[in-house]
């Protein structure tokens, strides 16, 4: 993400005293930060950190030439006038439909106007420090230092500590349900300057607004009206989901869960598992639906389940833990490896790249795009035993690309093409087959 920007040293020197004072002082509660999202080095630092994750225009069209063709100093002084006379209004959510990763199903994604991307960017600047020193270990998503590789690694962990019965949990629209009551007696738990609270409730209550088939446009107040959800792909949802999510993390601790049921939880964003001893799970998994209930959110029953690794498998951030096989010895360990769905999702994408239609394209633009999105994938999908997925992916582009430039350059002959970096990581390569 781009909040991984390095901040200007005075932003850094803000968010280092913020975080410090809510270390040391749990209960503390931060009285006076509005004021801070319009400095304009904290705005400045926003703008960049929006630029660099690029991202499509909102409702208004806006994109980021357009700002710097009218001037970015000029668009961030009026930015900042608003903030500071409080006249700035969150505008409506643009939403799109995007695929998931089984390619069937699709999932809303809200895109606010760059103009609303960079004030919720500063304020997430400014809480992240205070509300990072809270959140538990068991949260890796959207944290800095923290990654999904990670969380996939606490897991095997666990795993490995002989916690091998799992509760497999889903949550049915997680973003779209958290209630917006009890989400802003999370934040201001910490947080007691009222007019940062306002901004925070103007942005839970933006209207959306949709394009049908027929280019007609529609709002709905769906989350002011029903008093829940938070845009999945807002910039400050990330951290609001977090906070909501550490009240069942906590909850699970101090109510004595953890200990009782010899029960552990690794949560990524929505995501979550529990690893518990020989026949806890069951009782785990009440638990969780009793917890889950409390907070308003719903259990997705057709896709939670409890299963006991190795025999049986379950997928978690993109991984399917199961049993795998050594190449030397033959014998069977528990281990993370690239779930199918994630192995056909980067074929998929492979073939899109190199579709006929693609065939206008310069060789190196194609080569280039292909090296960059398997880099990327390779890149994530690193643990477990692997070259096997990787021979299957590299053959299927190399296949792909000559299928290509024999439709460009209209010939029948055969071009061998490597696409997949050459080098596998040494402590996988040829060491283990799935």
């Amino acid at each position: 993400m781009a909040l991984s920007l390095t901040p200007p040293p005075t932003v850094r020197k803000l968010q280092t005293a913020l975080h410090t004072k809510a270390k040391a002082s749990p209960d503390y509660r931060f009285y006076a930060l509005y004021d801070k999202l319009y400095r304009r080095d904290v705005l400045s630092h926003a703008y960049r950190c929006c630029r660099a994750n690029k991202g499509s225009p909102g409702v208004d069209g806006q994109t980021f030439e357009d700002i710097e063709e009218y001037g970015l100093e000029r668009w961030l002084d009026d930015l900042t006038l608003d903030l500071r006379n409080k006249t700035y209004r969150p505008d409506p959510v643009r939403r799109v439909w995007i695929a998931k990763t089984d390619g069937k199903s699709k999932r809303p994604l809200g895109i606010p106007t760059i103009r609303c991307r960079v004030v919720q960017m500063a304020a997430v600047l400014v809480m992240q420090p205070i509300f990072e020193a809270d959140l538990p270990d068991e949260q890796y998503g959207y944290r800095p230092n923290k990654s999904a590789l990670q969380a996939v690694q606490a897991v095997q962990q666990w795993l490995d500590a002989g916690f091998t019965e799992v509760v497999d949990a889903d949550l049915s629209g997680y973003f779209d349900n958290i209630p917006h009551p009890e989400l802003m007696k999370s934040v201001a738990r910490r947080i007691s300057d009222r007019h940062l609270l306002h901004l925070i409730k103007m942005w839970l209550e933006a209207p959306v607004e949709e394009t049908d088939e027929r280019g007609r446009k529609r709002r709905t107040t769906r989350n002011k009206d029903e008093g829940r959800g938070t845009p999945q792909g807002g910039v400050a949802s990330p951290l609001l989901a977090n906070l909501y999510m550490r009240r069942f993390v906590l909850g699970w601790k101090r109510n004595g869960h953890e200990q009782r049921l010899e029960a552990h939880i690794v949560n990524y964003a929505d995501d979550f598992v529990i690893c518990c001893k020989e026949g806890m799970a069951e009782e785990a998994m009440k638990t969780m639906r009793q917890m889950m209930e409390k907070l308003r959110l719903t259990v997705n029953e057709k896709k939670t389940r409890q299963c006991t690794a190795p025999e049986e498998t379950f997928d978690f951030l993109g991984y399917t833990f199961g049993k795998c096989f050594s190449i030397r010895t033959g014998r069977g360990y528990l281990s993370p490896k690239p779930a199918k769905r994630k192995i056909k999702q980067i074929c998929r994408e492979v073939s899109r790249l190199t579709e006929r239609r693609t065939s206008s394209r310069d060789v190196g633009e194609v080569v280039k795009d292909l090296n960059a999105r398997i880099a990327g994938w390779i890149n994530y999908f690193s643990l477990g035993p692997v070259t096997k997925v990787y021979r299957i992916v590299g053959n299927h582009t190399n296949r792909r690309l000559r299928q290509w430039l024999c439709k460009k350059h209209k010939s029948e002959g055969k071009q061998r093409v490597h696409t997949i970096p050459r080098q596998i990581p040494a402590r996988q390569a040829g060491t283990e087959t799935a």
